[in-house]
């Protein structure tokens, strides 16, 4: 004997249905608040978007900058610190920082020893002309620099939730290089 089916009237929404509308209204959330960060409150200023490559560009150049300085100090370091130097300036270019910035050193190859750094431990934040001495330990020097590689890959994590998808997506992948840079540098002091 079959058993009847239960009524079919509906009372209330059904789940799929809330769950559309819920889907639906998120998205619009997202693209409505997405739009109006960005302007950055008036059309003559920087959108935030500009405003943030602008400073992960000179986030880069004051690591290079500080890879220059370990680099005078610590020639001996040549072979460990040039591919992370190259990749470091190669994130500010990616962000759309030139290599003629005052705070870069040379744009290519290692200091040399006419043309000292003008940046030593030089925070994302600082001045290009404020320096700090280097340590003379190759280990202490090595522990800055990945000191230095993770605070930027943090300070960089944290700020890709406030940006657009493909910059966002951008900072994301230079953090995980600048952690990675941590990690190595760490490994290296030891």
């Amino acid at each position: 004997m079959p058993f009847p089916s239960p009524p079919r009237s509906p009372s209330g929404p059904r789940r799929r249905t809330l769950l559309a509308s819920a889907a639906g209204a998120a998205l619009l959330v997202g693209c409505t608040s997405r739009s109006d960060d960005s302007d950055g409150g008036t059309s003559g200023s920087p959108s935030l978007a500009e405003r943030a490559r602008a400073r992960a560009a000179r986030d880069s150049e004051g690591l290079v900058g500080h890879y220059d300085a370990v680099l005078a100090v610590h020639p001996v370091l040549t072979e460990l610190l040039g591919p992370l130097r190259a990749q470091a300036l190669r994130h500010a270019g990616a962000f759309g920082g030139g290599s003629s910035g005052p705070s870069t050193g040379p744009a290519t190859g290692s200091p040399t020893a006419s043309g000292a750094p003008k940046a030593g431990k030089a925070s994302p934040s600082a001045s290009p002309s404020v320096t700090a001495p280097v340590p003379a330990h190759e280990r202490d020097a090595l522990a800055e620099l990945a000191a230095a590689e993770r605070a930027l890959a943090d300070r960089r994590a944290k700020a890709l939730l406030d940006l657009p998808g493909e910059l966002a997506r951008l900072l994301a992948s230079v953090a995980a290089a600048g952690a990675a840079h941590a990690y190595l540098l760490t490994e290296a002091a030891k």
